[in-house]
């Protein structure tokens, strides 16, 4: 916990959720992560799916900046001011080792600066666009809308097929090296994607040819991800055909707003996305350390 002329960092408890929910949905485009965990598990860290210790920063009362750092190690900002305080406090009470940041661009670079790990090697440093798409407004592909492709859940049958392409998705994106640990998170992976009802696949003349799981989803709002196409078969529109074809169930559903992020690099996807009617609306980081580590005591201390 720490203090400075008015500012007031702590750990965050049950009992603070209004709190961060007003905060949140102040930046709601670039917080879905963390309003989804919020919304699945609330406030408190027991070491599972979704849990996390969180910290945050008031001014008068008032939430300004929060921080989780998840039991993956992986540490999620929402974090516009106070930024190294806010993460500091985070990772000092979990006491868990730093995998990586995931949020808004400039504040993962400083959190990652606030940690000392700035030098230090990174397995994925991705600068991201953001982009968001009210569900009124997606222009579905023409093989779609004309029943020539179909996009439908992904079945429990198929879960080998689709570990096999979360393996390779997760290689070729995420920089990590195919063999039985792998395997063992991507099948885990696929497997909360079956439960959630979060993995759809794209069907053309009954054959999958197209993946993606939605990485958040709430009421208001759900978070595309995952997107894979086999390399044999890329360059005939699959990708943008399986994200339209779950966002038009999902709105079907309730669902009113689309948000993804792609890297800044990655032409074709951002093509595909704007093909659909997504707009960008901010910079997004992906930025995870070669191997986990924890920051020096003298870090901690700022």
């Amino acid at each position: 916990m720490s203090e400075a002329s008015g500012v007031h960092v702590r750990v965050l408890r049950p009992g603070d959720e209004s709190h961060v929910e007003e905060l949140l949905a102040a930046h709601a485009d670039s917080s879905l992560f963390l309003r989804r965990n919020l919304a699945v598990t609330g406030l408190v860290d027991r070491g599972e799916r979704y849990h996390g210790t969180w910290a945050g920063a008031f001014e008068d009362g008032r939430l300004v900046a929060v921080a989780q750092h998840t039991r993956f190690g992986s540490v999620l900002l929402q974090t516009p001011v106070h930024v190294a305080a806010v993460i500091r406090e985070a990772v000092r009470a979990s006491g868990r080792p730093v995998g990586g940041f995931v949020g808004p661009w400039a504040q993962a670079l400083a959190a990652r600066k606030a940690l000392g790990f700035d030098g230090t090697r990174m397995r994925v440093e991705s600068h991201e666009g953001l982009y968001a798409l009210p569900l009124d407004a997606l222009v579905v592909p023409g093989p779609l809308a004309r029943g020539e492709w179909r996009c439908r859940r992904a079945r429990a049958d198929e879960l080998d097929l689709l570990v096999a392409w979360r393996v390779g998705y997760n290689v070729e994106t995420n920089a990590q090296s195919d063999g039985p640990a792998l395997r063992a998170s991507s099948r885990e992976e696929i497997e909360s994607g079956l439960a959630d009802g979060a993995g759809w696949v794209l069907e053309v003349d009954g054959t999958p040819v197209a993946y993606q799981q939605f990485n958040a989803m709430l009421p208001d709002v759900v978070q595309v991800g995952g997107v894979w196409t086999p390399p044999a078969l890329r360059g005939r529109g699959y990708a943008r055909g399986v994200v339209a074809g779950a966002l038009l169930a999902t709105r079907a559903e309730g669902v009113g707003r689309g948000v993804l992020f792609t890297g800044e690099t990655n032409i074709p996807a951002q093509r595909a996305y704007a093909a659909l009617g997504f707009a960008r609306v901010g910079d997004w980081a992906l930025i995870f350390l070669a191997a986990p580590a924890r920051p020096l005591a003298s870090a901690l201390d700022g």
